[in-house]
């Protein structure tokens, strides 16, 4: 099993910053990439940005690009968000999941508690 925490969200003003964190730990050498959902009141839960654990390739959200940067130590124990000009509409709960497979955007098999990032306008 692998277990997932996240830490870093809060309250920001529009076009404000804030970089979130999520803690691998457990059976991580299953894990062959990451990635970070968001999921805002009365909406589906969105994909955002996905790294591979090696390479460290990246996929983004066309609603976050150029915005929003993923990264991994190099331990591959933590995963990182780094969101810059933050808008309203980024206001959600953001998840860190863990997948054991190649899809980049479904079919994670681990998730964590998710952490709130509220942006204010």
């Amino acid at each position: 099993q692998v277990q997932l925490v996240e830490s870093g969200g809060g309250l920001v003003q529009a076009g404000g910053s804030l970089k979130l964190s999520c803690a691998a730990s457990g059976r991580t050498f299953s894990i062959y990439a990451m990635g970070w959902f968001r999921q805002a009141p009365g909406k589906e839960r969105e994909f955002v940005a996905n790294i591979r654990w090696n390479g460290g390739s990246t996929v983004y959200a066309d609603s976050v690009k150029g915005r929003f940067t993923i990264s991994r130590d190099n331990a591959k124990t933590t995963v990182y968000l780094q969101m810059n000009s933050l808008r309203p509409e980024d206001t959600a709960v953001y998840y860190c999941a863990g997948n054991r497979g190649y899809n980049v955007y479904r079919g994670y098999d681990y998730w964590g508690q998710g952490t709130q990032v509220t942006v204010s306008s």
